[in-house]
């Protein structure tokens, strides 16, 4: 009998010792359990009109176009090559109708001079250095620069031509 107590004492001992007093930590692990999210307070922002978006007509940018006058009839021919060019060189970067990579051309000329557009497709490289809307778009773009084509003035104005017919 002396065996028996001793034996059960043996085993009421170890179940104390294996259960009881100590705290177990938390492992970060996986849970089922949704964690509540912590609410940051945004601050109110005045919503800022984008560059791409606002109408600009005070500059006519930097580069050898210094005046044009665009005829009221658009020339057909003119925009098939301009589109042909645009295909080529500038739909990498440019969705016609939706922002991309750079802005899109859609309603260009309500928001620029003729000019202006012209220069920024021959001379991108002097236009986000110098020219303040130029500057706006890069920073509006994430500083994406817009690659020079080494286009000629006579595929620009194609281009041009092409805008006007979106």
């Amino acid at each position: 009998m002396k065996i028996t107590m001793r034996v059960g004492l043996l085993v009421m001992a170890s179940l104390l010792f294996a259960c009881g007093g100590k705290e177990q930590k938390k492992k970060g692990g996986f849970s089922y359990e949704k964690k509540a999210k912590k609410e940051v307070p945004q601050e109110a922002k005045p919503k800022v009109e984008a560059i791409s978006t606002k109408a600009d007509f005070s500059s006519k940018g930097i580069g050898p176009v210094k005046d044009l006058k665009l005829p009221d009839a658009i020339d057909k021919d003119l925009a098939a090559k301009g589109e042909e060019t645009y295909k080529k060189l500038c739909a990498a970067c440019h969705k016609a109708e939706q922002k991309f990579i750079g802005p899109a051309p859609k309603g260009i000329l309500e928001r620029r001079t003729p000019e202006w557009v012209m220069n920024m497709i021959m001379n991108p490289e002097v236009m986000i250095k110098e020219d303040p809307i130029g500057k706006k778009l890069l920073a509006e773009f994430n500083n994406i620069p817009m690659t020079n084509q080494n286009v000629s003035e006579e595929d620009a104005r194609a281009v041009l031509e092409y805008f006007r017919t979106l």
